[in-house]
């Protein structure tokens, strides 16, 4: 540090004494010299200059005398107001007193005074009590706004705490305040802590520190379709001069107001919409409303449309919305009393059904409930439905005919054993256990109510049995069979497979035949050669079909394939017994055919055999197969038949082969024949092919200098017979244009000549009409004048003329400005004349 400090203007620095140690402050313009028990503290530093509408905040200001100046303690230092702050506006620069601290002083010590715009204020709050220039004393932790448009001038009492910008209340629009101490708000009401109001005034509001914006309150808009449901939150008078009471519920619609916007007393409880009804439609209301707005709980109420209305508070629809009930010829109601009422003349009682029948339209009344709505069932003659009369239980079949259920009768459901279910769904009514693998749950259930039908197949019988008349009834094919309600199917179970198993194959219906069947029956010969025989029956039951008797007898044996099978597997394991195994071999159909059929007196086989028990009659047995069970003596059959199969194929193998050789041999020659014979025609081929070629080719020339030389005279007429029509068709077209050009001419010319010749006429006629007019006019304007007026108008203005000179004593006179030519003769003359001259300008 030089000892020397030249100070500009408004710059100032700190001196320290060290004897005293006492700081002073130098202002410039001067020039500092430093001593030796002097520092200066700091480089010269400017004045703080606050420009206008600017302030600095001064930490530990010093205190000023009545003349403004700085106050010296009696050590020479300045005296400061330790801890204190002052705010110092517009002024000359100054320095900073030792011991003063310009607050910011890093960052923007100089601020601009903060300007409130419109709907817009601060918060501020008292950090020490001071009085206002008014006279209105502030105490510690007093807050209030401050609001503008206005420049905020800062105090060190007083802190800014936020700024509160105005809340827009615009259309259909509240803004819900709650106070947060006791206040008078803005429209005179005294408000207590926690209370909550609602401003509806549209525009800016600011609220003020006592107030707390809750939120925005948005009207509800309210249309012929839209209705708010409002519940009473507290008892309050509502917008519309109404007493409410705590819990009180109520429907504000359009017809109170277009928009409600809900108060803080009330709870939007939901938005109504309007229930609107078609002149084909009904509703039940339960718990209506009456004219005094109470609910008459317990009651009901019949609205039919057209109509439209909001459902109050409590009412609800019973079941909706309903379409009134229009019955057709075939369609009934099914009607219960839920309480006894006056129907017309007639009296319901409790729990009485009845139906009404079409064609018709009904509205049920509040005491009536709708069970069912019924339509006749069309059925055809092979149709029918299981009816239940609910008064006696008795259950009957009605078929053929369309039915109409009476009050008193319902459908009944028939049950049908599953493995009945199972074989009415299959087309033919048979079900094999080991083969049939259908899916039970595919198939289209079975409508229970439906009278069971079952197709019985040609040349087949169906029987069934009635429980409650216990008879049996069997029918033959081709027929239908409709079982009554206390009928059942009686299900046979029949052996299949090979061999026979026992109730593998399950049908509803048995085959008359002719049939077969095939089973395996194991036999033993006398010399114990144990075979398998495949062995298959035909067969056919006898049946009288007149007689019942005899076509009980048919379904007397339930497995009578089973019974067949065993019988014939017995006689012909006996017969087989007494025979060896190579004489069986031999005669094999024989031994077989007799056991089963017989023998007659003769000797000879029987046709046929009949099992009594049920008419089943065998009429053929054929031997499929006989195989060995033992295995040596199937290994020896087989190595013989193999032997006598492979002689056999050697055989044939040299007898095919020898004939192959034969036919190819013969094959070759023809084959050698053949393409001689094809060489042959070929050169022969060739030398025609070669002629003709020749041919072709002198005729091709010939005729393509004819061809040309033809083209050419063609081309030449061709040419010279378009120029021609070119020349005849040119010398056309200039005539056409002429006779055109002419034509239009003349037309034109006469054009004109006809127009000049009516525009003339018009003009002469117009001229003549307006010369008419004229001496009309003239004739008429001097006959409505007078003789007499006329004269008296000439002469007028001469004498008036003369007499107004003769007031002057003037006998003529003559005014120009020099610049306009005057006929002197004619004043003159009228000078001479004793009359004044017109003035001349």
């Amino acid at each position: 540090m030089t000892d020397v400090i030249r100070l500009k203007q408004n710059f100032f620095i700190h001196v320290l004494d060290n004897n005293t140690n006492v700081t002073r402050c130098v202002v410039g313009p001067t020039v500092f010299t430093r001593k030796d028990h002097e520092k200066v503290l700091f480089d010269p530093k400017a004045s703080i200059a606050i420009p206008p509408r600017c302030y600095c905040r001064i930490r530990h200001p010093h205190i000023r005398g009545d003349d403004k100046a700085p106050l010296i303690d009696e050590y020479g230092q300045v005296r400061l107001r330790v801890g204190d702050e002052e705010i110092r506006f517009e002024q000359e620069p100054f320095p900073l007193m030792p011991g003063e601290i310009l607050v910011d002083e890093d960052s923007s010590p100089v601020k601009k005074l903060q300007v409130i715009p419109q709907n817009t204020a601060l918060r501020l709050q008292c950090v020490r009590s001071f009085k206002t220039p008014q006279g209105q004393l502030r105490v510690a932790g007093d807050e209030w706004l401050f609001e503008g448009p206005e420049t905020y001038i800062p105090r060190v009492e007083v802190e800014v705490v936020t700024t509160v910008k105005a809340q827009i209340i615009v259309s259909n629009t509240a803004l819900r305040l709650r106070a947060t101490r006791r206040l008078r708000d803005r429209s005179g009401t005294d408000r207590e802590v926690g209370e909550e109001w609602l401003v509806k005034t549209e525009g800016a509001y600011l609220p003020s520190v006592e107030e707390e914006v809750v939120g925005t309150v948005k009207a509800k808009v309210l249309t012929d379709t839209d209705a708010v449901h409002l519940e009473a939150l507290r008892s309050f008078e509502d917008q519309y001069k109404r007493a409410r009471k705590a819990g009180e519920q109520w429907l504000v619609t359009n017809r109170d107001a277009a928009t409600h916007i809900p108060d803080v007393n009330e709870k939007v409880v939901a938005d109504v919409t309007v229930t609107s009804l078609s002149n084909r439609q009904f509703c039940v209301v339960i718990d209506p409303v009456d004219a005094s707005g109470k609910n008459k709980f317990g009651e009901m109420e019949i609205r039919r449309g057209d109509c439209s209305f909001f459902l109050h508070p409590g009412e609800r629809l019973r079941n909706g919305i309903e379409d009134i009930a229009v019955l057709g010829n075939d369609e009934a109601l099914l009607l219960k009393a839920l309480e006894g009422f006056k129907d017309g003349v007639v009296a319901r009682k409790p729990g009485e059904t009845w139906m009404i029948r079409g064609p018709a339209e009904y509205i049920p009344p509040v005491q009536v409930s709708v069970l069912e709505r019924r339509q006749a069932i069309a059925l055809d003659e092979n149709e029918g439905v299981y009816v239940r009369d609910e008064s006696t239980g008795k259950v009957r079949a009605v078929i053929g005919q369309a039915y109409m259920l009476k009050e008193n009768e319902s459908l009944w459901d028939k049950e049908l054993p599953t493995i009945v279910e199972d074989l009415l769904a299959r087309p033919m009514g048979v079900m094999h256990k080991l083969k049939d693998t259908a899916d039970p749950g595919r198939r289209v259930p079975r409508i229970k109510n439906r009278v069971v039908r079952f197709n019985v197949q040609h040349n087949a019988a169906i029987q069934t049995f009635d429980y409650k008349e216990e008879k049996s009834r069997i029918v033959f094919g081709p027929d239908l069979v409709m079982l009554q309600p206390d009928e059942q199917f009686t299900v046979l179970s029949v052996s299949g497979d090979k061999p026979k198993i026992p109730n593998i194959v399950k049908s509803l219906q048995l085959f008359l035949g002719p049939d077969f069947s095939s089973d395996i029956v194991v036999v033993e010969t006398s010399d114990h050669a144990r075979l398998q025989l495949k062995l298959s029956y035909n067969w056919h039951f006898d049946v009288d079909r007149r007689t019942p008797e005899s076509q009980a007898k048919i379904f007397s044996v339930p497995d009578f394939v089973g019974d067949m099978c065993k019988t014939v597997a017995s006689r012909v394991r006996g017969a087989v017994a007494g025979e060896d195994f190579d004489s069986f071999h031999r005669n094999s159909a024989r031994i077989i055919r007799a056991a089963v059929f017989g023998v007659d007196d003769a000797g000879k086989v029987k046709d046929n055999f009949m099992f009594p028990a049920n008419n089943l009659v065998l009429t053929n047995i054929d031997i499929q197969a006989v195989e060995p069970t033992d295995t040596k003596t199937r290994d020896s059959l087989q190595k013989s038949v193999q032997l006598a199969i492979e002689i056999t194929t050697k055989s044939q193998e040299a007898t095919a082969r020898q004939e192959n050789e034969r036919k190819d041999q013969e094959a070759k020659g023809k084959l050698e024949r053949q393409k001689l014979q094809d060489k042959v025609a070929a050169e022969k081929a060739k030398t025609t092919w070669l002629n003709l070629q020749a041919e072709s080719e002198a005729i091709q020339a010939c005729g393509q200098a004819v061809a040309e030389a033809k083209a050419r005279s063609e081309a030449s007429l061709i040419e010279a017979d378009s120029d021609l029509k070119q020349a005849q068709l040119r010398a056309e077209a200039f005539r056409i244009s002429a006779e055109v050009e002419i034509a239009q001419l003349k037309a034109k010319q006469q054009a004109e000549v006809d127009y000049k010749r009516k525009m003339n006429e018009i003009e002469l006629a117009k001229a003549g009409e307006l010369a008419n007019i004229e001496s009309l006019k003239l004739s008429q304007f001097m006959a409505a004048i007078g003789p007499e007026t006329i004269v008296a108008i000439a002469q007028a203005g001469p004498e008036m003329q003369a007499k107004l000179l003769e007031g002057l004593g003037l006998k003529g006179y003559l005014i120009t400005d020099g610049n306009s030519p005057i006929n002197l003769f004619n004043t003159a003359q009228g000078m001479l004349g004793g009359a004044a001259a017109p003035p001349a300008s």
